[in-house]
């Protein structure tokens, strides 16, 4: 699956900001205030975004909710159905650009748009591809019990099964030698 460099940046955009939610409530919120936002959008170099506010906070928060329902979809048809909702909701207007040092490449959201309908519509075409390309089953949770964090799983094979092997994956291999070992020794 060919994928350009501006729908690589809104997967790295859309897992983070699925992974910013709280995954219980002994977890702080990624997304807490106007000042977490901005350093989100700032990190993600999330372009044409003015003054934030707390409205922008809440409509983020609630596209997050609505993002994270689509990795947790059961099938394409389900995650195809929430996909096309926020791709409508965000006023989708499809435009070439080449800001900020990047060749051309598509903006989904219209000129002024909000950041929630930015990312909504950016996002949203990014997971639309996965889609349409039958790889919605790469649209991921990670299967560590103690860790739900989302990814999109681009291994050649379609293997990947933690968010991140260095932390995720290798804790619970540890964990399985060590139980290994303890079972061996008797």
């Amino acid at each position: 699956m060919l994928i350009t460099h501006d729908t690589r940046c809104a997967l790295d955009t859309v897992v983070d900001l699925v992974n910013t939610a709280p995954e219980d409530d002994t977890t702080p919120d990624g997304l807490a205030d106007v000042a977490a936002l901005e350093a989100f959008v700032r990190d993600h170099e999330v372009s044409e975004v003015g003054v934030l506010t707390e409205f922008d906070l809440a409509a983020v928060c609630k596209i997050r909710a609505r993002f994270a329902a689509v990795f947790a979809a059961p099938d394409a048809r389900s995650a195809a159905t929430m996909i096309n909702e926020l791709i409508a909701a965000a006023g989708t207007t499809p435009r070439l650009t080449d800001h900020d040092g990047y060749d051309w490449h598509v903006h989904y959201f219209a000129p002024g748009a909000s950041v929630a309908d930015h990312l909504a519509a950016d996002c949203g075409m990014a997971l639309a591809f996965f889609v349409v390309a039958g790889e919605q089953e790469r649209l991921r949770r990670c299967e560590a019990p103690d860790c739900r964090h989302a990814f999109v799983d681009l291994s050649r094979n379609r293997s990947r099964r933690y968010c991140d092997s260095r932390t995720c994956g290798n804790r619970l291999h540890v964990a399985a030698y060590r139980a290994r070992r303890k079972e061996a020794a008797g």
